[in-house]
């Protein structure tokens, strides 16, 4: 995780660590250099992100194991870039689940599935179709929903 959190900040644009400075130094009140985890979730909520006391715990114990239910600049900046990139990441499968779901009926059928594949000239036969499908159908509903689709993704990558 804190490999993944230093890919994370290093991402980071030095406009969003700037504003994640000003973020931080705005909830320390008491100039001491750590932001309590509650603290944490009203910074957070405050750029546009909607994470729970809990998440920001658990992210908190990942960054620095052991913590005091504070958090330094150093860890704050990690936790912020990790959850910017999450945000990122969860626009992007929108994105691309409303590429299958072109209705915006909120899942897609083995049909929608179909078209796709032939929108892209991809040649597969319908039994390769179906059988793609049903594996990304889970609760076998014939509807692959986005929540379906974000699982299968994540799955793969």
């Amino acid at each position: 995780m804190v490999a993944k959190a230093a890919k994370a900040v290093s991402s980071l644009t030095e406009e969003q660590k700037e504003e994640f400075k000003e973020a931080f130094a705005l909830f320390d009140k008491d100039g001491d250099g750590t932001i309590s985890a509650k603290e944490l979730v009203v910074v957070m909520r405050s750029i546009g992100l909607s994470p729970s006391v809990d998440e920001i715990q658990k992210m908190m114990d990942d960054i620095v194991p052991g913590n005091d239910g504070e958090i330094e600049f150093e860890g704050f900046m990690q936790l912020m870039a990790l959850k910017l990139k999450e945000t990122e990441t969860e626009d992007e499968l929108k994105e691309a689940f409303k590429s299958f779901d072109k209705a915006g009926k909120g899942f897609y059928t083995l049909d929608d599935l179909k078209a796709m594949v032939l929108q892209y000239g991809e040649r597969m036969a319908d039994d390769e179709i179906e059988k793609m499908f049903l594996e990304q159908d889970v609760n076998l509903n014939g509807q692959i929903t986005f929540e379906e689709f974000v699982g299968i993704v994540r799955a793969k990558f």
